[in-house]
């Protein structure tokens, strides 16, 4: 297909043709795989604390899980400097070639992985490495993809074209949610637990040989040949996206006053909003994987629809009301989430607050994996085992050297010292004081689990879908306007920085850090301050200095 055809008037009301169908499938099925390989480590972040951070409290277990999760994301910008720099200089289709070649093989060695009571401190190194070299891969991966659907695109139909790529994350989320629950189900609980896990990671070796045989059927996009063919491709593309203010300042509007929001509302409408249900409002595995499944069913058209909705009245209107809507509505939709997937826990709440009153000096900082070296004041204790059993507290402040105690409702629960006691002395002690507390929770309403037959099933779905919605908004055009935004020659490179820096940094390190704040403070809503204050950074950035894409021609911009 030629510029003259994706730019002529008849092209931006025609149907797609079959080239462009078979251009967007392939690309968009070889990202969800991408996206499956990254999402089954995260859809199963509970069983990898388990089985690489054993040596730990489950607290920090836990956020170190959610941290080795999140060192993907941090390798992201560097693989999209790497793979976007291959992509302006030897084509679109290669750079995606070589990516989901990696992606796909450091997932299936998760899945050969050997756990810490096995080969001890390698274990997690070796974890956090394949997890590192995943996110290299995506770095490149989701770039390549969506500029040569871009690149593809009718000028005037970009945002339609482009929001099929937007769907593939959460289809990829999908996917894995679908993987683990039907081997979960098939295998049962207790065989997952012990070796089951390991399946969806070998699983996607079978996935990546379809996706690698799609892609090679699929030609290089007329933008670049014809950048190539008259010769005006850059050969130092990091240098001139990155070494000169003309460009950096547009790619700094770009992460700023888009990827940032958008990445922080995608992570908390899915994976954040998952990690809720699971570990905060004890909502069984199976349940809180069928209604997020759910939820993506029933939003994935919004993305779409989002994507249209964008070629009509602009990038901006959509993309940054997605943000502001979802700084608006976060507090309301979460406290929502728990009257209805667990009412136990909120009556409990209302009826029966839990309250640590300790000396604020004698309280650290709950995220700290030497358990023995700072857990063991009578605050720190009181505060974790309230963090493993995701009850919600407030902290009051006790005279200076007093002796932490935990106040439910009318009752008060004296902590202990463990710093001068022994190794052994201090587990007795502990699991006596656990075993105390955990009896005065209950008996104060406060469930262990919720149960199932007091979930209401449609409002959870409903609220979860509402999450999606927000995600689609911010979500579904913000590939057109990354692809409008820089010339052809440069354009794989300029647009990976700026969206993996977004989405690997902002977006991947929401989880762990919301989880440390909530540790931290006591209140299980705390972690939403984070992606509220983002989401409105990048409003108000994005008001200010992000230009309007929507009418712009890409091959005239060169």
């Amino acid at each position: 297909m030629t510029e003259a055809a994706l730019t002529s008037p008849e092209s931006q009301s025609r149907p797609m043709t079959s080239q462009e169908k078979r251009v967007i499938f392939a690309s968009s099925a070889g990202t969800i795989v991408e996206w499956y390989d990254f999402f089954v480590y995260g859809s199963m972040a509970s069983i990898i604390a388990r089985n690489f951070f054993s040596n730990i409290n489950p607290t920090a277990a836990y956020i170190f899980a959610l941290l080795a999760f999140a060192a993907g994301f941090a390798a992201r910008p560097f693989g999209a400097l790497i793979f976007g720099r291959l992509g302006d200089l030897f084509g679109r289709r290669y750079s995606f070639l070589l990516t989901i070649i990696i992606m796909g093989a450091s997932t299936f060695l998760v899945g050969l992985l050997p756990n810490f009571n096995a080969i001890g401190f390698a274990a997690p190194i070796l974890l956090v490495l394949l997890r590192m070299i995943q996110g290299l891969a995506l770095g490149g991966e989701y770039t390549g993809a969506a500029v040569y659907v871009g690149e593809h695109a009718p000028q005037r139909r970009r945002g339609y074209y482009t929001s099929w790529i937007q769907t593939t994350a959460s289809l990829g989320l999908l996917l894995s949610l679908a993987v683990i629950l039907g081997i979960r189900s098939a295998i049962g609980d207790e065989a997952f637990e012990n070796y089951g896990w390991r399946l969806p990671f070998l699983f996607s070796f079978f996935l990546l040989a379809a996706s690698i045989w799609m892609r090679l059927r699929l030609s290089e996009s007329v933008a670049f040949r014809q950048m190539k063919s008259y010769g005006r491709g850059s050969r130092q593309p990091v240098i001139e996206t990155f070494g000169r203010w003309s460009t950096a300042r547009i790619a700094l509007i770009a992460l700023f006053g888009g990827t940032a929001g958008q990445a922080v509302v995608w992570y908390t409408g899915q994976f954040y909003a998952l990690f809720f249900l699971t570990q905060t409002l004890k909502v069984d595995h199976n349940v809180a994987n069928l209604l997020v499944a759910g939820a993506l069913i029933l939003g994935a058209p919004f993305f779409v629809l989002f994507g249209w909705l964008s070629d009509r009245i602009g990038r901006k209107p959509v993309i940054l009301g997605g943000c502001l809507l979802a700084a608006l509505l976060y507090f309301p939709i979460f406290k929502a989430l728990t009257i209805a997937a667990n009412p136990a826990l909120a009556r409990a709440e209302a009826t029966a607050p839990v309250r640590v009153i300790a000396d604020p000096a004698r309280c650290a900082f709950q995220f700290d994996p030497i358990e023995d070296a700072e857990f063991r004041s009578s605050c720190d204790l009181a505060k974790n085992v309230l963090a493993n059993a995701a009850v919600n507290y407030s902290n009051e402040t006790a005279p200076a050297g007093a002796l932490a105690r935990i106040a439910i409702g009318g009752k008060e629960i004296k902590s202990f010292e463990g710093s001068d006691l022994s190794r052994e002395d201090f587990l007795q002690k502990r699991a006596a004081f656990e075993a105390e507390l955990t009896s005065a929770i209950v008996a104060a309403g406060y469930p262990l689990r919720a149960d199932p037959a007091q979930i209401d099933k449609p409002m959870v779905l409903g609220l979860l879908t509402a999450l999606i919605v927000l995600v689609a908004m911010a979500y579904g055009p913000i590939a057109a306007q990354l692809v409008e935004l820089f010339p052809t020659r440069i354009r794989c490179t300029a647009v990976s920085l700026p969206y993996h820096i977004g989405n690997g940094w902002f977006g991947g390190f929401l989880p762990p850090l919301a989880f440390a704040m909530v540790a931290a403070k006591g209140n299980i809503y705390f972690g939403l301050w984070y992606p509220i204050g983002v989401a409105l950074m990048t409003f108000v950035v994005g008001v200010l200095l992000m230009p309007e894409t929507r009418e712009r021609d890409i091959f005239a911009i060169d």
